[in-house]
């Protein structure tokens, strides 16, 4: 049986609408319109213990949506879903007591009070004996090198400082499922790095699932072997991550800035975008190799090679399914 088992799921939301203006909020109150916004269009998969899953997709996908449906923040319009064979919603308290869950844009730790008295809280909410749970602190503080932070207000930490904290927060209750959604949202590089290691040490050495969404595709790539795309709802992709290294997303943007004085020969100008001394170039295949063919025959000041961003994957790949 699967850990995590999805079938059919439907989330229907009910918006108002308001016509704008003073006199339009007016006509609102006496006459209250509403639409219905499908966010999740009959999704199906299933997610095997151990695994760790990419969830991707653009903004209002729905990926979201469901991670909420799945920690049991939400009930569904229709469809159901098992997880650890638990109903998320109807279970809900058996629920969250063997999953984890981050959202990078908020954060489960109490905003006026020290570190350490939030980890405390949370020990009397999962009832988590005192022994386990000061044997787990100090292994999270040790792997996410915290100790210094304790006696800080959550208030006064660095976007990087309680992204960690938040990790270990909701692995402090010894979960079997962790939920990640877009954990490492402006973070620096550093702190990506860093808190991009905990998951994977997490989920190899302590055999934790888990489903992350993210917009940076460093992390799925740098993490996932298998990867969900998503896109107005509907799960477009289910598959491995060499599913989205086709041709067409092997395409890698490589930017590069010329010293001062170099011309780009006629074969390299037709390939280029851009002005001046900056070079925009589209490479379908072999990007190391082009790299190397422009260094070699320009003096170059800097260069970035970029992925194609994920809404041109995703919607490429929305085109296809719509054919």
């Amino acid at each position: 049986m699967s850990q995590i088992s999805v079938r059919q799921l439907e989330k229907v939301f009910r918006v108002a609408e308001r016509q704008p203006g003073f006199w339009g909020a007016v006509r609102s109150l006496a006459h209250r319109r509403y639409r219905e916004v499908k966010a999740l269009h009959g999704v199906d998969f299933d997610i095997e213990p151990g695994e760790l899953v990419g969830y991707i997709g653009p903004n209002g996908a729905g990926k979201s949506t469901t991670i909420k449906i799945l920690s049991g923040i939400l009930t569904p319009s229709g469809g159901e879903c098992q997880v650890n064979g638990l109903s998320p919603w109807r279970d809900r308290a058996r629920h969250v007591a063997r999953i984890g869950v981050v959202f990078g844009q908020r954060s489960q730790l109490w905003w006026d009070l020290p570190v350490i008295e939030s980890f405390d809280l949370l020990r009397d909410i999962y009832a988590t004996p005192p022994k386990q749970h000061a044997r787990v602190l100090e292994e999270l503080a040790e792997l996410l090198h915290l100790e210094p932070l304790f006696d800080t207000p959550v208030r006064q930490l660095s976007l990087g400082q309680r992204a960690r904290c938040d990790l270990a927060a909701s692995l402090l209750h010894r979960p079997d499922i962790l939920f990640l959604d877009e954990p490492t949202i402006g973070l620096d590089a550093p702190s990506r790095l860093a808190v991009r290691e905990f998951i994977r040490r997490q989920n190899r050495e302590s055999g934790i699932t888990v489903l992350l969404t993210s917009h940076d595709m460093g992390d799925i790539e740098a993490l996932c072997e298998r990867v969900m795309v998503i896109n107005d709802g509907m799960l477009l992709l289910d598959g491995p991550m060499d599913s989205l290294r086709s041709p067409r997303y092997r395409e890698r943007r490589v930017v590069v800035e010329f010293e001062e004085g170099e011309t780009l020969s006629a074969e390299h100008r037709a390939l280029a975008e851009g002005d001046g001394n900056r070079a925009e170039f589209r490479v379908a295949e072999n990007a190391p190799a082009f790299v190397a063919e422009l260094s070699a025959r320009y003096r170059i000041r800097d260069l970035i090679v970029e992925h194609p961003p994920i809404e041109e994957i995703v919607r490429d790949l929305y085109h296809s399914a719509s054919a």
